[in-house]
């Protein structure tokens, strides 16, 4: 008998840990919320949202969404962004056009603003739920110093448990993707000295626009 066997041997015949525990059946949600309608889960992410130093934009259609987007680059004349029938602003394309904004690709080191929608909002951590694909590349929301995430007031979720059972229920599609980020807030570090630094490691700026209508018809949700 080898090493490895004899391992193996003494696993099987060692004693079963807390043989009369019973599997967990009522999970806790790691945070409590005090509502679940879309009213409160969007105060609750809004609130969230901007303890962890992200800027909220509240508008009342997509086309006020767009214009937005224009008043946040300032002075940039280019952007990164996802495939724009993954993001829930059908005019902004257009939009950024018109303003003689040139879309360079996703992987370009000096493009400063990255565009995206969102896969879901985690209202009890101020969280959003990015998931990569076809049309959605991951280093739109990591690389640029300026994210701005695009979302509509039906992805609000409770929490990150919410969306995994959401997932579930769809054969866990998203899974197949190559990435899934939760972003919550910008990127941060803090040194020895415990001294918070924002944008070190990715976006230093996280602007989140919501739209208040209607969701678009025919945009792509994942």
């Amino acid at each position: 008998m080898n090493s490895r066997q004899k391992i193996l041997r003494n696993l099987r015949s060692a004693q079963i840990p807390f043989p009369a525990t019973q599997p967990v059946s009522v999970h806790i949600p790691v945070t409590p919320l005090d509502g679940h309608v879309r009213q409160s889960l969007q105060a609750r992410f809004i609130k969230e949202a901007q303890a962890l130093n992200c800027q909220i934009h509240q508008v009342p259609d997509e086309t006020t969404a767009a214009e937005t987007v224009l008043q946040l680059l300032e002075a940039d004349t280019c952007v990164t962004a996802w495939d724009f029938e993954q993001i829930p602003c059908p005019s902004l394309e257009k939009s950024l056009h018109e303003a003689e904004i040139d879309l360079v690709p996703f992987d370009d080191p000096f493009v400063q603003v990255g565009i995206t929608g969102a896969s879901a909002a985690l209202a009890a951590t101020g969280s959003l739920v990015i998931v990569s694909g076809p049309g959605r590349h991951r280093s739109t929301s990591l690389l640029p110093k300026l994210h701005i995430a695009i979302i509509t007031q039906d992805q609000f979720l409770p929490n990150l448990e919410s969306w995994l059972a959401q997932q579930r229920k769809d054969n866990l599609r998203s899974y197949e993707a190559s990435n899934i980020n939760i972003i919550s807030g910008p990127s941060r570090t803090a040194d020895i000295a415990m001294e918070l630094i924002l944008g070190m490691h990715g976006p230093k700026s996280l602007h989140i626009i919501i739209i208040l209508a209607n969701p678009v018809s025919g945009h792509q949700r994942v």
